[in-house]
């Protein structure tokens, strides 16, 4: 089995405009138009029988309308988080509704939604994520977006898991896009963080990728893509050329996500 942790995709009266506006900031052809179909297409030809969407709210107005789409796109092939964006006045309490609906974690991109991830506004997200048990999937590292402007670096996982130690937090990109040294620096075998492969293929040292694993331990990688902008057929492959067990292939492409989202395949 294959769960790709890490999809975008959007609905189907704005996926057009929304993936254009994106491929015109990150100068990057995407695998897909963005629409649902075509995310359920690209997982089927690359052999992938699940993909976690992540949908983002980059106005405190959007969070409640995309919430509900996520809800109404978790069947079938498909597995939803939700969002919130720390600004919202209702955040926490769309949290409960995040929970109520079984969406199963929250997506903060801090370069889009505006906020540092190490600022006070958000630790009423992080505080109720943690008691509810909701994992927190960041955007880490560099994104085009922002280029000069780092919002959520490795470094900054560390702290947030010292001042939240139980909440469940995922980094995106294996803990920061180009700042794989520092992943490798700050955040090897601390509890409760999960690193995804998503958007690493081709960009990583896989001698780096293969001793991050190895540190931190493939428990907590989970397998991910980044779809529409990177194939999953990618990270797939690269996973592939792991110089470990069978077993902990496994556990990335699949186990660590089902046990971490609680998952009934």
């Amino acid at each position: 089995m294959y769960i790709d942790t890490h999809i975008h995709a959007f609905a189907d009266n704005i996926a057009e405009r929304a993936v254009n506006k994106l491929k015109e900031v990150a100068q990057i052809e995407p695998r897909t138009d963005g629409t649902i179909k075509g995310a359920e297409e690209l997982l089927e030809k690359c052999g992938i029988d699940y993909g976690v969407l992540l949908p983002v709210a980059t106005k405190p107005s959007q969070q409640t309308n995309i919430n509900n789409w996520a809800k109404a796109e978790y069947k079938g092939r498909f597995i939803s988080f939700g969002t919130v964006h720390p600004l919202a006045e209702d955040a926490v309490s769309e949290l409960d509704r995040i929970k109520e609906l079984g969406l199963k974690g929250v997506k903060l991109h801090n370069d889009y939604q505006g906020v540092f991830i190490f600022d006070e506004v958000c630790h009423p997200v992080y505080r109720r994520c943690e008691e509810l048990g909701l994992p927190i999937v960041f955007h880490m590292g560099r994104d085009p977006i922002s280029p000069e402007v780092h919002r959520a670096m490795p470094y900054d996982l560390l702290e947030l898991h010292e001042n939240f130690p139980k909440l469940k937090i995922i980094g995106a990109h294996l803990g920061g896009v180009s700042a794989w040294e520092s992943v490798y620096h700050y955040l090897m075998n601390v509890p409760n963080i999960w690193l995804d492969t998503a958007f690493t293929a081709g960009r990583i040292d896989e001698t780096l990728f293969y001793e991050i694993v190895k540190k931190h331990g493939a428990d907590r990688v989970l397998f991910g893509s980044d779809l529409p902008w990177s194939s999953p057929a990618d990270e797939k492959e690269m996973i592939a050329r792991l110089p470990v067990s069978d077993g902990d292939k496994e556990k990335i492409y699949y186990k660590n996500a089902v046990e971490l989202l609680q998952l009934d395949l």
